[in-house]
């Protein structure tokens, strides 16, 4: 016996936290995912950002030692 199914996702309303250069996003399911890197500069920036300073934070999840 064999089935056929068909997937609609209607999406409304979506937010990313955050995105790096090694991110996967994936909605709904997929047999293959495909990378994708892209680097814009959209802002038109023409020097670097200032440094970061280091925060220490503990860990988000306590971690069992």
């Amino acid at each position: 016996m064999n089935y056929t199914i068909y997937q609609t996702i209607s999406i409304h309303s979506f937010k990313v936290g955050s995105v790096s250069n090694s991110s996967v996003l994936q909605i709904g399911s997929a047999g293959v995912i495909q990378s994708q890197s892209s680097f814009y500069n959209t802002g038109g920036f023409v020097e670097p950002a200032e440094k970061a300073e280091a925060i220490e934070q503990p860990p988000f999840v306590p971690l069992a030692y």
